[in-house]
Order: C-alpha cells, then structure tokens, then sequence
C-alpha cells in the first residue's frame, strides 16, 4: 500500500498492536477446568449464578444470560412484542444485529441519527421519527457511554413504547450513578472477547419486569416450560414439560458461565485501567487540532469499550483511509466501527438509501478505533500516541 512506502524505515513499534484484546489470567482457565470437572457442563449452576451477579452488578431484578448478545437482542424484540407492520427505532452506528434483531421478528428498523459530538443516539431525531406503527426503541450505549435515559424515557413514556437498551459496550457504566442494566425495560449485553469482560462468547437480558423476565426465560429454551402456572395442560408428573410457544436453543453453557462470572469480578480492575488509558488519550489528543476528542455527557460514568479516533478534514492533508493505512504501517492496527447500518447492501435490498442520517454519514468518514483493553501496558499506550502524533505531523495542513 502506498502509505506503507511514505512511512518506509522503522515503525514506532515491532510487534503489531489490535484495537481490542481479552484477558484470561490463570484464575479464569481454573473456574472453566473446574466446571468441565463437574457433572452439569451447561444451564448449571454456574449459569444461575452468572445470573444472581449480574443482576449485584446491574442492580436489575432479574437477569437471563443466553448464548451470545445478537441471541440477547433477539429475545429483547420477541418479549417487547415487536411483528409486523411495527416500526422500532435504532441508532444508525452500531453493529448490525441491533437492527436485525428487528426484523428476526418481522418489524422494519427505522434509522434515527446520531449527535456530532457524543455519536450516540439523537433524541430529537427519535421523536421526528415516530409514527402510529412505532412500538419501541434499539438504543444503543455506542462506546461504553449511556444513552440519554432521561430523554428517552420521556419519549417512551408520551407514545407507550418499549425501550430495549443495547448495553453490549457498556457493562460498569452508570448513568446518575445508576448501573447500566436496571433503567431501560430490558437491556441487552455482549461478553464477545473484546469487550470489557467475557465468556469466550455470550450474552445477557436485565429487566425489572417480571413478565418479561418469564417470557425471556422461556423463550431462551425453545419455548418450553415446566411451570404449571404457564402450561396449556398442567400436571405435577415430574418429567412433564410443554411447549407453549415458539422459541430458541440460546443456552449458555456452564463453563462460559464459570469464565464470565470469573470475569465480573475483575469489571472493577479491569474498567478503572481503561479510564486510566481513555484519560490518557484524551489529554493528549485533545491538544491537536487535527483531531476530535469524543465528548462525554456529565450524567454518564463511563466504563469504555472503544476509543474514537476522529480526523479534522480541514486540518489534515489526508482522507480517513490514508491515516487508518499509515497508522497501520506503524504496527498500530486500528478498526472502524461502525458502517452506517443502512448502508450494508443487505439493507440496500430492503430499500434503504443513503443520505437518511447526515451525522452518521459523516461520522462514519472521518473515525477510526484505536487500541483499547485491560492489558495495555504504560508503553503500549505511549507508542500508540507517538504513532498517531507521527502521522499527525507529516499529514498537518
């Protein structure tokens, strides 16, 4: 690539640096060969509880986990009752499956905005885009940082909507001083390795309601229950179940379980190291002008998944593609999250045009994500942002 041929000669770094990381230290690979020991190896009694401490760590009532955060947003949509002829809103950065858990269950996803400067989502753009078919909201804590609640929960409560809470980078934040996991109806994390903490895979649903915690629950497993209080033909036989509806094999199995709740209980270490790093970032970067620091509403304690690295046009002789290649170059390997979701070719098909969402539209041309995780050294951080200030200084307008 040409960028690698201007940056020729000796990289900041040797070895390559990747915008995210998990961290398995021998404790973790202990709970999981302990588990693998034992006589139940899923939905055992290290799932129920995974479940006892995220709600501890939530301050949620009820916690169901499941197999992995796409599965979380799936059973989120079919308790919310979303179908078709619905329309539900969601953010226009985010990974995909925010808005595909939508139309899993046969509603149409409508695109709200993003803020310029926090990139979460717009509550004005929500409210221009309700109509008489919206029954909920996919709001997404895009890098870690909460959603505006009070905004939301505005709007929710004046047109009787349900808001679904994509918290799968924001497990640790708070919003008021109030856990991520016990505000919205029901919020929905992701334990994928590069987030804060992990399961190898899975995912998790909190809510307050009992209702939609029983449906979770059931759903989770094919839409069978041994309740009799939930069967159509109850009967105390023990080996009776039925199923009552249509539902999903989402278990997680008992040694993800054993790693992530293992995991919880480093979320304090491992979020204090990654505040230290987004300060770091922060201070240095916000003395150039050639870049834009991510802006922080007061009201979120933010445990951050994603650092945002976003370019100023008008000071840098280069385009997001040039910077991204020659920070490359320089073992730093960064990432762009994410695609305006309406601008993948699947939903092209669906008939979704470019042009919906401007502040996503421009985001999405100026950002990249660089390195960020628990493991990163003092030195790893400092070569990060002598890599960046190198590609600054040759590409200054």
């Amino acid at each position: 690539m040409e960028q690698l041929a201007v940056f020729g000669g000796t990289p900041v770094r040797e070895e390559r640096i990747y915008y995210g990381r998990q961290c398995i230290e021998q404790d973790d690979i202990d709970a999981v060969a302990e588990t693998l020991r034992g006589d139940l190896i899923t939905c055992g009694p290290k799932v129920e509880a995974l479940e006892a401490k995220l709600c501890e760590v939530t301050g949620a009532k009820y916690a169901v986990v499941v197999a992995n955060g796409t599965a979380a947003l799936h059973l989120a949509a079919l308790a919310a009752g979303f179908g078709e002829g619905d329309e539900v809103i969601v953010s226009s950065i985010t990974f995909a499956a925010s808005a595909n858990c939508v139309l899993y269950c046969g509603a149409g996803p409508v695109f709200a905005d993003i803020r310029p400067d926090t990139y979460n989502i717009d509550p004005e753009s929500v409210e221009s885009l309700i109509t008489p078919r919206t029954k909920g909201i996919v709001a997404v804590d895009f890098t870690g940082q909460s959603v505006e609640h009070d905004a939301l929960g505005r709007i929710c409560r004046k047109h009787g909507l349900t808001l679904i809470e994509d918290a799968a980078h924001a497990i640790g934040t708070k919003y008021k001083g109030q856990p991520i996991g016990s505000i919205a109806d029901m919020t929905c994390f992701s334990f994928h390795p590069v987030k804060t903490v992990t399961g190898g895979e899975g995912g998790a649903i909190t809510t307050n309601n009992e209702a939609l915690y029983r449906r979770l629950m059931r759903v989770r497993t094919h839409g069978i229950t041994r309740s009799q209080d939930e069967m159509v033909h109850p009967t105390d036989a023990r080996w009776y179940n039925e199923q009552v509806e249509l539902g999903y094999n989402y278990r997680m199995t008992d040694f993800q379980a054993a790693l992530l709740l293992n995991q919880l209980h480093k979320l304090p270490r491992f979020a204090a190291r990654r505040r230290e790093i987004v300060e770091r970032y922060d201070r240095e970067f916000s003395r150039m002008p050639e870049l834009v620091v991510q802006r922080e509403i007061p009201e979120s304690d933010t445990t951050r998944h994603l650092y945002i690295l976003r370019l100023n046009p008008d000071r840098l002789k280069c385009d997001r593609r040039q910077f991204f290649d020659a920070l490359y170059a320089e073992n730093t390997c960064p990432q762009v999250h994410y695609l305006p979701v309406y601008w993948h070719s699947y939903y092209e098909k669906l008939g979704y045009r470019r042009g919906l969402c401007p502040n996503a539209e421009k985001y999405y041309e100026e950002v990249m994500s660089i390195p960020l995780y628990y493991g990163l050294t003092d030195e790893d951080v400092d070569d990060v942002v002598r890599a960046v200030k190198k590609i600054v200084d040759y590409y200054r307008v």
